[in-house]
């Protein structure tokens, strides 16, 4: 049975992690953008 390669699932997870990070901030960023030209409804705002 060959032995995991414990570096390369790190590597994965560092990967993962840094994509959800870009998308959440990219989220962010588009209901700033919303709220700061004033489309309050896009921003999730009330």
């Amino acid at each position: 049975m060959a032995k995991p390669n414990y570096s390369f699932e790190k590597r994965q997870r560092e990967i993962a992690k840094k994509k959800k990070l870009a998308e959440k901030d990219a989220k962010k960023r588009a209901q700033r953008e919303a709220a700061k030209n004033g489309d309050a409804s896009k921003a999730g705002l009330n």
